[in-house]
């Protein structure tokens, strides 16, 4: 491949990061760096950074999606064409799994109830025993990749159990045991918090259905910072409206942005955020960071990071 020339941030970055400080964060680069909009054209010589893909794309030598997510980039075009595609998944773990963590934390101690109360201005005083402390709860983290390896880890350390679902074998630092991923029923059926954190695939799609919630202990809570279509979202309003659980801490849905109809909104057992996992005032540099990397390799004629095709 012709080396590279030209870095184009297009501007749909703009849809998660400040695009002129994405700009800035490649201060330095040995490459020219550029903004570009949906005029634009490429040539070999030119790397693409983007949030959506665009078939001129595949004129470039090469396309990095700037989410971990590459669902809307069509990777038999990209094999077709000979382009590499990679994407920015591994720089999410200690992000979204701060969020995780503050989710159970609030679920145990009423922090999101007590903030609805104090809009209201209200002393809320809930029963005795219902506010809980996470250390010795167990927590069932399926998906055991950056993410759910990060969740777990900070979960250990506030003294949690903690177990883990993934396909493949091995032992995982802070979990005490792995199920396979048939053996769900089983994983999520003692735990009080079960987080998700596998990849949107055909196999993951609807894995969360009626079955694995009446599964769930009626005094459990899910978490989803994964992606929405791993819920049967019926199922779970369905869940929560009958107390077959205790609640959920949802990031990700099946529709995005949420639809004002959703009964979701109005549960107060349910914290709703919108796909915010990975936001914090430092995301643009940690994708700069990535991408320069496979600047250096993609000149050095070395394999690149987080290639999907």
């Amino acid at each position: 491949m012709a080396p590279l020339e030209r870095l184009c941030l297009h501007e749909s970055v703009g849809t998660k990061i400040p695009k002129a400080a994405f700009v800035d964060a490649f201060d330095g680069l040995d490459v020219r760096v550029e903004l570009v909009g949906d005029e634009a054209s490429y040539a070999s010589t030119d790397a693409v950074a983007s949030f959506e893909p665009r078939p001129e794309f595949l004129e470039a030598g090469w396309v990095h999606c700037i989410r971990a997510g590459y669902d809307a980039f069509d990777t038999d075009a990209y094999e077709g064409a000979g382009v590499p595609l990679t994407n920015s998944s591994g720089i999410h773990g200690e992000t979204v799994g701060e969020l995780a963590v503050g989710y159970m934390l609030s679920l145990a101690r009423l922090l999101h109830v007590y903030r609805d109360h104090q809009g209201e201005r209200e002393w809320h005083d809930p029963a005795y025993e219902r506010p809980f402390t996470l250390s010795d709860e167990r927590l069932c983290v399926v998906g055991l990749g950056t993410i759910g390896t990060a969740i777990a880890e900070r979960a250990d350390a506030l003294g949690m159990e903690v177990v883990g679902v993934r396909r493949s074998e091995g032992s995982v630092p802070s979990v005490s045991r792995i199920y396979d991923p048939p053996a769900l029923e089983d994983a999520v059926a003692d735990a009080r918090f079960v987080a998700l954190a596998a990849p949107h695939t055909p196999e993951t799609e609807g894995m969360i259905d009626e079955r694995i919630l009446d599964a769930m202990r009626t005094d459990a809570y899910l978490i989803n910072v994964a992606r929405g279509p791993l819920v049967d979202e019926a199922a779970l309003v369905e869940a929560l409206e009958t107390d077959a659980i205790a609640g959920a801490a949802l990031d990700v849905f099946e529709t995005e942005p949420l639809p004002p109809s959703s009964p979701l909104w109005d549960l107060e057992n349910v914290i709703v955020t919108p796909h915010r996992g990975s936001a914090t005032n430092r995301y643009h540099l940690d994708i700069a960071e990535l991408v320069r990397e496979n600047v250096r390799r993609f000149q050095a004629g070395e394999s690149l990071k987080n290639r999907v095709a």
